[in-house]
């Protein structure tokens, strides 16, 4: 019983001194956890942003890559039969249409919060890479 009463009083008195601060105090007090969280929503726009432009650059590398890739193989096919040829044809436009698509969605991308940017990041990367694996298997599949 001692020893609740003594955790008690020593709560109010623990309570009694916060709330005895001036309303100044409280005023500076809550000016600078503004301060704070605008510095911190500060940082993490800038983040967002050079995360945003980072991967624009390193999308753009690898669209510009799969284009060489199908040049080059365009180049290897060119002395295939007609009917081969054809064939390989039809894959490669697609892929150059899809590569095509993809570098649109992302000049097309607008800013639009940190969530929404991580959810398209994660679906265009995976589109990305799965664009990229049909590039090789084509490309791995020919045989000279």
């Amino acid at each position: 019983m001692k020893k609740s009463i003594l955790a008690l009083s020593a709560l109010t008195y623990v309570f009694v001194l916060v709330s005895c601060s001036s309303p100044a105090e409280k005023v500076e007090n809550a000016e600078s956890k503004v301060l704070d969280a605008n510095k911190n929503l500060e940082n993490a726009i800038k983040d967002y942003q050079a995360d945003l432009n980072a991967y624009k650059i390193e999308t753009a590398n690898r669209i510009a890559e799969n284009e060489k890739s199908i040049a080059e193989f365009n180049a290897k096919i060119a002395n295939e039969k007609k009917e081969a040829k054809a064939e390989y044809n039809k894959k490669i436009a697609a892929l150059e249409k899809k590569n095509a698509e993809m570098k649109k969605k992302m000049d097309d991308y607008k800013a639009d919060g940190e969530d929404k940017w991580k959810i398209f990041k994660n679906e265009f990367s995976k589109e990305m890479d799965d664009l990229g694996n049909s590039i090789k298997d084509l490309t791995t599949s020919h045989k000279d």
